[in-house]
């Protein structure tokens, strides 16, 4: 790849970061949401909600670190009955809210520390949702096991992490610039790195590792569109999910169907 002058790549980087708030808050102002929530949410994209294919009706699933529960309310269409907690209780009133006014009778919030342990009894799930979550933790290894200890011995953990070693991460490293997707993130890994943490946590992948969408340097532009126009952005959505599974190693992250493997 040709490399840019770094006065470009950080100037490209600015829009880039920028544009992901801009989008949450379009989304509201403009009318599409009553609250402040990523358009990625409020389109059609089977890739986000990938975990929704490997949850059964009868399951009872665990959602740790629910944030505004998006993920949570998608999950209950599925399955029995889900829990889903968070630290953040303004994001929670979000997720109740929510379930309410779509009916879900079968969704539970409540507010938690997701590096505590959980107040449920070994064996208590037979799901749980772990996106997007991991790489905002210290420690992670702990907060793996103790969804291990929740899970039944045949449980699913649907996770995923983001991925460190794109183009755009790459380039950005070698213009001297902070390369996490988010600065919150504690850490983001390669391929090889997710899967030890995951196995250090007490799990082993089942099948590969399936990509996201491309990250793309224009992936906040993207998202500012989302919030004037749902629709230019579903298109642009589905092109950045094409390209990624076209090219998997340029993919923004790694979801995953992890099994109990031995005791941590």
């Amino acid at each position: 790849m040709r490399a840019l002058p770094r006065w470009v790549v950080r100037g490209v980087d600015l829009v880039n970061r920028r544009g992901k708030a801009v989008g949450v808050r379009l989304v509201r102002y403009t009318g599409k949401s009553p609250h402040f929530i990523h358009p990625k949410h409020l389109i059609e994209s089977p890739w986000h909600d990938w975990y929704v294919e490997h949850l059964r009706p009868s399951d009872v699933v665990l959602d740790v670190g629910c944030a505004n529960g998006a993920h949570t309310l998608r999950a209950a269409a599925r399955c029995k009955r889900i829990i889903g907690f968070d630290y953040d209780v303004s994001h929670l009133r979000v997720a109740r809210s929510t379930a309410e006014a779509q009916r879900l009778a079968n969704a539970h919030f409540f507010a938690w520390d997701v590096t505590r342990p959980y107040p449920f009894p070994d064996g208590t799930f037979d799901a749980a949702l772990f996106l997007d979550v991991i790489e905002h933790l210290v420690p992670r290894v702990q907060v793996l096991r103790e969804i291990h200890r929740v899970l039944r011995d045949d449980g699913r953990l649907l996770v995923s992490g983001p991925n460190r070693e794109t183009s755009w991460r790459r380039r950005l490293r070698e213009a001297g610039l902070f390369t996490f997707s988010d600065p919150d993130h504690k850490v983001e890994y390669t391929r090889e790195e997710f899967l030890a943490e995951l196995r250090a946590g007490g799990f082993e992948v089942e099948g590969d590792l399936m990509p996201v969408v491309y990250d793309t340097p224009w992936a906040g532009v993207i998202d500012a569109v989302g919030g004037l126009s749902l629709g230019l952005y579903a298109r642009l959505s589905r092109w950045k999910r094409e390209a990624a599974l076209r090219a998997p190693d340029e993919s923004t992250g790694f979801q995953a169907v992890a099994l109990k493997a031995n005791p941590p």
